[in-house]
């Protein structure tokens, strides 16, 4: 799944233990982050790999 985090507008890829690929933490402030259909925009290691 793709995650979004509006503030910043970039797409990670989400994992289902409330983490992204990268180690931010979905759970804190969970109203940062949407659903997205878009491709992974996030640079960082295990994210875009």
């Amino acid at each position: 799944m793709k995650l979004k985090h509006l503030p910043s507008g970039i797409v990670h890829k989400g994992k289902k233990d409330g983490t992204t690929g990268c180690g931010t933490n979905t759970k804190s402030q969970s109203d940062h982050w949407i659903f997205s259909s878009q491709p992974v925009s996030c640079a960082k290691n295990g994210c875009n790999n």
